[in-house]
């Protein structure tokens, strides 16, 4: 299941596993009960790593290919882990005609990563999205709820430095 993209290692503690255990035991044999099973997951570990899917396959006893089917199909779940710093580049209309890929580019660039990566300290993951709603300050990239505009690839580190 390696799509190529680098992660950090999965991480998860024995605290985690037992309340993951605990909901998959409240869950197992209702029907329709996956989707709330993979939600509580991902609140629990913050995405789903195989790891995570292979502990509810083997507890509800649900093949492999159908948590991977369901994970994979909804883009609210996270196959990999978020950074500290949650990087969203505006890829819209308004910001790309005035140079968003540029920057989405450059923080590629300077973080060692591609979109849906998270560096390897955990510090920062980086995804692009089709509209933040701040179209007058485009290009823009938000920083968790922090929004910067008017970028260009030149200020990418300075903003980045801030968060260091």
């Amino acid at each position: 299941m390696s799509s190529g993209k680098k992660t950090v290692p999965f991480q998860g503690t024995k605290e985690q596993e037992e309340q993951l255990q605990k909901v998959i035991a409240a869950h197992k044999g209702e029907k329709g009960a996956l989707m709330p099973v993979l939600q509580q997951a991902q609140e629990i570990y913050g995405y789903l790593p195989v790891e995570v899917q292979r502990m509810i396959s083997e507890g509800m006893q649900i093949p492999m290919s159908k948590i991977c089917g369901v994970v994979t199909f909804y883009s609210f779940y996270s196959l990999y882990p978020k950074g500290k710093y949650k990087i969203s580049v505006c890829l819209g209309t308004a910001c790309y005609v005035k140079g968003s890929n540029q920057v989405y580019e450059k923080l590629q660039q300077v973080l060692g990563i591609g979109g849906g990566e998270c560096t390897p300290d955990g510090k920062f993951s980086l995804e692009a999205c089709r509209c933040v709603g701040a179209c007058g300050l485009a290009p823009v990239m938000m920083i968790n709820d922090d929004v910067h505009g008017r970028l260009s690839p030149d200020s990418v580190e300075e903003i980045l430095a801030k968060y260091e």
